[in-house]
């Protein structure tokens, strides 16, 4: 078409703007006659002719935003003529703003996407105030319109930041997907095929007119759920954005996840069949699905009030208008599967759809347990109501998607038991929160330990073990996972072994099971330090974990790891290990120079934690009390450092010390006390100094090592000897004075 002709139709639409305030059926008609001639003209694309860029300067932008005010205003807006005007007048817009960023901008300017969000509201208003099942009813023409005003701000937006920062200040997003929800609930065409469309003069609904529907609303919806991700994607790289969606959209997202919950409405009548439609339609539903599982783990991951307000739904049913939005997802995460009509489709089809379903499911799960980590939840979720059911409805299905599916053999759903762990580990902030799991009725550590098997791979151990973890830091439930031998299952689990170095986050929250359960527990101890019957010594917890810390290259690891070994020695040197033959095999397990090196090596590159050096400290000081243990001590302390454990103390401690001491070899253990001997204040309290005093005393003592270490003890004494006389010359009956004073009488 010529350009001169094109021109015409602008001209004549821009003419016709003006009268259609006082305008009949006539001219209405005109405008959409020529309006689609217009829409026609733009929608033909040649490389030697651009329509697009003069229409753009003229006034036509401006008209096409008249006209849309004016068949708003009209009080017979749902008029056929009016509303098949309104549609071509849509087109127009759609055809004129394509891949067209100049005209996109004219248009924004004129007020037409405005106008288009306008008119979508208007419709919004339309939706009954109490949600029911029931599909918006709307004729055809309405629908088309509907369908394109969201095709428009689509095509303006794409790509067109102005555009897009006005929808979302004007929240067009939640405006739209009120409207398509309401139009296109997923898999309402199943319960009611030819209910939603307004009968023209009270014919009846000819079987045309429900498939152009259902082809319409489906169309609707997959054009609502492009312009949404378009306006969320702009949200996500720019935090100064308005918020797109807050909780109040929530129960709009979480009714299409029963589509896919047992029992399944089998389609009727003209969905009966496998059609291209019906194909259409299974596929628009899992879209929707799709998108709003998406929605749900975005907003669950990254806004406060939506984790908020799915929690407090869990117990108040109306803060989602009656939709139970939290146990409508875990009723979807227990239950949901594959939808039945998919059987009927291709197995490409099928495939795809399955592995996207998982995904999705996965995203459910990922939800939830960022629901159960927000510390605010915790008194929400957490319900002490019913003595019956210890922690509420929440905390109940957790442990029993545990208890359902702890056996090995048996078990079929680990995305269950991911989900249940993370959750209640998340979940538990208060020892008597973790006291009620581990108590009856609940009982949950055997079926922790039926858990902890080798095969199970690394997101259940992390499930598993990271609640371990939160269980086993109070104290008051350590005695119920002693008696579950978790300790045991523990190191069998191979997550110690080399075939998990992947996963170091859950090494290092096993370690910290066994550094707790160790800790004042002889039974745990000679479990941790001591083969299983029938296994040769490398399987013990103490091997597996010295054989970690040697091969790790991260801190957390090594010294967390050695933290075990200090808890396991204080237990074993205290009256919680009476003695007996199972107690003197661990003494001598532990007993020996790799372990007094681990030790050291703690000391050693803990110079910014004075608490470390002291527990490495106090464990070396009962290792040297044992026979021959001064000498293993000794060398431990002299040997050099690992280069890893003098990195972590930037500077060597030569270079820190005083330029005249005697030490020559910088980088031992024994230089971080001798650096602790120097150094008053808060960096190492007097309480560290004087046990400084206490393990160079009993290292010292007479008769302590053996002649051949004799030459390197008298190094030793030579070295420090002056920092004790020092420290024995201060204040008179502190306890450094008194623990200098000591060490000195020990030497001799």
């Amino acid at each position: 078409m010529g350009d001169a002709h094109v021109l015409a139709f602008a001209t004549q639409l821009c003419d016709s703007s003006t009268r259609l305030s006082t305008a009949g059926d006539a001219e209405w008609k005109a405008v959409e006659s020529t309006a689609q001639a217009l829409a026609n003209a733009l929608r033909v694309r040649d490389a030697n002719v651009d329509h697009q860029t003069p229409l753009g300067k003229t006034q036509l932008p401006a008209a096409l935003t008249t006209i849309l005010k004016a068949a708003a205003n009209d009080a017979r807006k749902a008029d056929p003529t009016r509303l098949s005007a309104v549609f071509e007048i849509l087109r127009v817009g759609a055809n004129l703003c394509m891949d067209h960023d100049d005209n996109r901008g004219f248009l924004l300017d004129a007020g037409f996407p405005q106008m288009i969000v306008a008119i979508l509201e208007s419709y919004v208003e339309t939706i009954p105030a109490e949600r029911t099942a029931q599909v918006l009813p709307l004729s055809l023409p309405e629908l088309k319109v509907v369908k394109t005003s969201i095709g428009v701000l689509l095509n303006a937006s794409v790509g067109y930041e102005p555009v897009k920062f006005r929808l979302i200040s004007l929240e067009a997003a939640v405006t739209i997907l009120r409207l398509t929800s309401a139009i296109y609930p997923p898999g309402a065409w199943i319960q009611q095929p030819v209910v939603g469309l307004v009968p023209k003069q009270d014919l009846p609904i000819s079987q045309e007119e429900v498939e152009e529907s259902w082809t319409l609303r489906s169309g609707l919806s997959s054009w609502a759920w492009r312009t949404i991700t378009e306006l969320n994607d702009r949200k996500e790289v720019d935090d100064s954005a308005p918020a797109l969606f807050g909780p109040d959209i929530l129960p709009l997202l979480i009714p299409p996840l029963q589509l896919y919950v047992p029992p399944y409405t089998p389609p009727t009548g003209l969905f009966e069949s496998a059609t291209a439609l019906r194909r259409t339609l299974i596929s628009a539903d899992f879209d929707y699905f799709e998108e709003a599982c998406s929605l749900v783990e975005s907003l669950a991951l990254d806004v406060e009030d939506v984790r908020l307000s799915l929690a407090r739904g869990m117990a108040f049913p109306d803060e989602h208008g009656g939709v139970q939005c939290l146990s409508d997802i875990l009723k979807f995460i227990g239950q949901g599967d594959y939808h039945p009509l998919w059987e009927a489709e291709a197995p490409g089809w099928r495939s795809k759809r399955e592995k996207t379903f998982d995904m999705c499911k996965a995203a459910m799960i990922k939800s939830v347990v960022e629901i159960a980590g927000e510390e605010r939840n915790v008194e929400v979720l957490w319900d002490d109501s019913d003595p019956t059911r210890p922690g509420g409805v929440f905390v109940t299905q957790m442990v029993q998607w545990i208890k359902e599916n702890k056996s090995l053999k048996e078990r079929s759903r680990d995305d269950l038991l991911v989900c249940a762990t993370l959750s209640l580990g998340n979940l538990l902030r208060h020892e008597s929160h973790s006291t009620i799991i581990v108590s009856p009725p609940i009982s949950l550590g055997p079926d922790l330990a039926d858990l902890l098997d080798p095969e199970a791979d690394l997101k259940l151990k992390h499930g598993v073990i990271g609640l371990l973890r939160h269980l086993a830091y109070a104290a008051p439930a350590r005695a119920a996972l002693a008696e579950a031998g978790i300790i045991q299952r523990l190191v069998g689990s191979n997550i110690f072994r080399d075939t998990s170095d992947i996963a170091e986050l859950i090494q290092v929250n096993a370690i910290g099971i066994a550094k707790h359960l160790c800790n004042g527990n002889a039974e745990n101890c000679y479990a941790f330090t001591l083969p299983a019957a029938g296994e040769d010594a490398s399987s013990s917890g103490l091997q597996q974990i010295l054989a970690l810390i040697k091969r790790s290259d991260t801190v957390a690891i090594k010294s967390e790891g050695t933290r075990v070994f200090v808890n396991v020695i204080r237990t074993l040197w205290s009256q919680a290990a009476p003695e007996s033959e199972r107690r003197t095999q661990a003494v001598e397990a532990i007993s020996t120079p790799d372990v007094a090196a681990a030790l050291s090596q703690l000391i050693g590159r803990s110079r910014k934690y004075a608490v470390l050096v002291n527990e490495g400290m106090v464990a070396l000081t009962l290792l040297s009390l044992r026979p021959s243990g001064a000498d293993v001590v000794l060398d431990a302390l002299t040997a050099p450092l690992p280069h890893e454990a003098q990195q972590q103390n930037g500077p060597t401690l030569g270079d820190s010390a005083d330029p005249t001491s005697p030490v020559t070899a910088p980088g031992r253990a024994l230089d971080m006390l001798t650096l602790a001997l120097k150094t008053p204040g808060s960096r190492f309290p007097e309480e560290v100094r004087a046990n400084v005093c206490a393990l160079l005393g009993q290292v010292g003592r007479e008769g302590g090592v053996g002649a051949a270490r004799a030459p390197e003890l008298a190094r030793l004494k030579a070295e420090v000897r002056p920092l004790l006389v020092s420290a024995s010359e201060g204040e008179h009956g502190s306890k450094l004075q008194v623990a200098a004073s000591g060490a000195l009488q020990r030497w001799h």
